[in-house]
């Protein structure tokens, strides 16, 4: 039996397209990464449903912890938030995998904490950035039904920062010193954990 990632290889980019499949990420100076994303308008339509897939598959096969459409050049308000212990963040919380079309931050608490970030388009940098400690989100999922979900601290951490990419934004932008950017050799080698 071949395994998935043999059977991508030896597919070619149209069969590759019409099956879920990891797709490239956008890399910091794609000007693609600083537009505004679009309103998903038929969360059941099939060009939708498999960027979810290909996100669900990226964000895994990359070690992160959520993923936004815009990062592998889709304009579409899609975000995976899906965080698990990995390489990349040993001490995360254990979630199952989260798609969120149109989200949006409806509250939040007083409360901001600072923490460390990283992120798939700007490999081998951790910023330390003040996000809420917990925030409540709206979102349809892939049925297209609306919910709400309320998450705090390293959850809630990712869903803003995955937001910020859907606005055009990078975790560098809310960075308010260089004195909290590190490399992620160091963040690691000093076992910061947070995303």
């Amino acid at each position: 039996m071949l395994s998935i990632a043999l059977l991508y290889s030896l597919m070619s980019l149209d069969e590759c397209l019409t099956a879920s499949c990891q797709r490239p990420i956008l890399q910091l100076g794609d000007p693609r990464l600083r537009q505004r994303a679009r309103q998903v308008l038929d969360p059941q339509d099939p060009e939708i449903q498999r960027l979810v897939d290909d996100l669900l598959i990226t964000v895994k096969r990359s070690n992160g912890v959520g993923i936004a459409a815009p990062q592998v050049g889709q304009s579409w308000r899609v975000v995976i938030v899906a965080s698990h212990p990995n390489v990349r963040y040993p001490n995360a919380p254990t979630m199952s995998p989260m798609a969120l079309i149109n989200p949006r931050l409806v509250a939040h608490s007083e409360e901001s904490v600072r923490g460390w970030e990283g992120c798939l388009s700007v490999p081998g940098i951790r910023g330390q950035l003040l996000r809420y400690r917990e925030i409540e989100v709206e979102y349809a999922d892939c049925q297209g039904r609306v919910l709400r979900q309320i998450w705090t601290d390293f959850v809630a951490r990712i869903f803003q920062h995955e937001i910020d990419h859907l606005d055009g934004k990078v975790f560098l932008d809310r960075v308010e010193s260089p004195d909290d950017l590190i490399t992620e050799q160091e963040q690691q080698s000093r076992a910061i954990s947070s995303p």
